[in-house]
């Protein structure tokens, strides 16, 4: 999704008020917390506003001058995972010196994502849905094109001689693939997924190391 329509969408999903406040920070992260408990519990298709609310102990009114709608929570709760993952990214490849580094590094980050997904029914449940939602998917997209940009650069230095568009190419593709093979993973039976895990960081290290 691009241009004027992607803007749309974002914004259709946006919260309405932009925390500044502490007091209104944490309102928000009460909101926020309800209706990941909501989540765990019930899965996101029930999620309601009026649940949500009751559960963050604030008027309805009050949820909508935060949030318009479902939508925008669930987005708000993928944004945070993005944020998380960004740094766990940045802090994994930080110290990467040579290919044979990225190799081990980037298997481990695998292992440490692929653990989040088991140990975070919220997000499976949001992952999972992700892909039907236009909006939604759009922000899976943009995170692993920014991720993607991060292993890029690291390529660049790691492989001089390689050619920038090829290697750009390569790292977006891995990321997206990745966020795909969680998905895979986690929908089915534990000892499958762990060996469809290990197939996919086999197959993108072999890719990313050259």
């Amino acid at each position: 999704m691009e241009g004027a329509e992607a803007r749309e969408q974002g914004h259709a999903l946006a919260p309405r008020r932009d925390p500044v406040q502490k007091r209104s920070r944490e309102r928000m992260q009460r909101i926020l917390d309800a209706a990941r408990a909501l989540i765990a519990a019930e899965g996101s298709d029930a999620l309601r506003m009026g649940h949500v609310a009751e559960k963050a102990g604030i008027s309805i009114g009050s949820l909508y001058q935060y949030f318009p709608e479902k939508a925008a929570i669930i987005r708000a709760l993928a944004e945070g995972y993005h944020a998380d993952s960004r740094s766990c990214i940045e802090e994994a490849l930080a110290d990467v010196s040579d290919l044979d580094g990225l190799g081990r590094a980037f298997s481990e980050l695998v292992d440490i994502y692929y653990g989040i997904f088991l140990a975070e029914p919220v997000m499976r449940d949001i992952w999972s849905g992700m892909q039907a939602d236009k909006a939604l998917a759009a922000v899976e997209l943009a995170a692993s094109r920014a991720n993607g940009e991060l292993l890029t650069s690291l390529l660049l230095r790691l492989r001089p001689e390689g050619d920038p568009e090829a290697l750009k190419a390569t790292a977006f593709l891995v990321w997206q693939l990745g966020e795909a093979t969680m998905r895979l993973a986690v929908s089915v039976g534990r000892g499958e997924g762990d060996a469809i895990v290990e197939a996919y960081k086999r197959m993108a290290v072999r890719e990313l190391v050259g």
